[in-house]
């Protein structure tokens, strides 16, 4: 087992994934606010008291506050960092002035800004997966079987080396690169896998092993496994457009497997312990650099799909609540009251708060000095 990088390390990684992660994701809000004429009156990384700051001319005042675990964009005509709407933000401007507040645009232009922050950290992910693709290519490996684990519960069903894959669960498998998603997040489970032998298909039931996985660092992690090898893959380079086109194939296959695991959560059949907050990224934030910038760089890109994701569940203050918002007006051709928008913020956030509470308690349970 290696040893855990030093406090320093782990917090100057820590800095190194969320600052620029928060960063891209407020200034995707920022510059579509801008481009639609929207006046953005603060601009922080980070909540609560700003520790330093400038004001630039157009009356924008950047700053960096006290609390590092996020940020926000605070434009003109919201009450505060959640982007309340302020029922009285028009009074006594003018039309210019008026013309700049968030509430005046369109609707369209409104979701826009709002789903601009988390659009803009996946195609960060997509970007950084593209440039792997495109520096290292990508394996082919077709989906037959080439070796089989001992207790290998694929073989013990009735699968032979040499079957070729076609399905599991009813999913096309075109490449053993595509078996993993479907046995990996589902251990304990019973799949249905078709196969290829000589001219005909069989279908098995085949049990996912499940299997508890020790990194250098020591991290469990409760995965499935069904015992088969790919026979001999290559690795074939690829073009920008390949090379992108693969990067959103794997950042949408990231998303599947993260709303597969919370969905494992609340229906009991993965423990909340699972569940990981600001610690716990900060320490794998820690290993991953001590690991070289690739595995680094690699994780860089799986948080900022989780930020996104995280930031479109439909939770008032948090960017997939107004989202929700805005789909309830363009329903009912009018905006929700400002009380019922007020009592829907309070809700949200005591929720976000109550589950940040959570998630620290577990990841505080989970270290070394309190016997995790």
């Amino acid at each position: 087992m290696s040893h855990s990088p030093s406090l320093l390390l782990t917090l100057l990684a820590f800095v190194l994934v969320l600052g620029p992660l928060v960063l891209i994701h407020e200034l995707g809000h920022y510059l579509v606010g801008r481009f639609f004429g929207v006046k953005a009156e603060a601009f922080s990384i980070g909540f609560g008291k700003e520790i330093a700051g400038w004001t630039d001319r157009r009356g924008t005042r950047w700053k960096l506050s006290a609390l590092p675990l996020g940020g926000y964009v605070q434009f003109a005509g919201d009450m505060n960092a959640a982007s309340m709407p302020d029922a009285n933000a028009a009074d006594g401007l003018t039309p210019a002035e008026r013309e700049q507040l968030f509430q005046s645009k369109a609707l369209w232009q409104r979701a826009l800004i709002v789903a601009a922050g988390p659009v803009t950290n996946l195609v960060f992910a997509v970007l950084i997966f593209a440039a792997f693709n495109l520096a290292y290519g990508k394996i082919v490996a077709t989906p037959e079987v080439g070796l089989f684990a001992p207790n290998s519960t694929a073989q013990a069903a009735g699968l032979r080396l040499g079957d070729r894959i076609v399905s599991i669960d009813g999913n096309a498998i075109d490449s053993f690169t595509d078996i993993p998603e479907h046995v990996v997040p589902y251990p304990g489970k019973t799949v249905t896998l078709v196969a290829k032998r000589g001219g005909e298909q069989i279908t098995l039931a085949v049990p996912v092993e499940e299997r508890i996985e020790r990194d250098r660092f020591g991290n469990e992690a409760r995965i499935g496994r069904i015992g088969i090898g790919a026979g001999r893959g290559r690795i074939v380079p690829v073009g920008p457009g390949e090379a992108v086109t693969l990067a959103v194939d794997q950042t949408a296959g990231i998303i599947r497997m993260t709303v597969t695991g919370i969905g494992q959560i609340f229906s009991g059949d993965r423990s909340v312990e699972e569940l990981g907050g600001p610690i716990k990224i900060a320490k794998y934030s820690g290993e991953q650099l001590s690991l070289g910038w690739q595995k680094f760089v690699s994780f860089v890109a799986l948080i900022s799909i989780n930020l996104a994701f995280i930031n479109l569940l439909p939770i008032p203050a948090l960017d997939g609540g107004h989202l929700a918002f805005y789909a309830a007006e363009a329903v009912r051709r009018k905006p929700l009251g400002l009380r019922s928008q007020e009592w829907a913020f309070r809700t949200g956030m005591a929720l976000v708060l109550a589950l940040m509470l959570f998630v620290t308690i577990n990841d505080l349970a989970g270290l070394p000095l309190f016997g995790g």
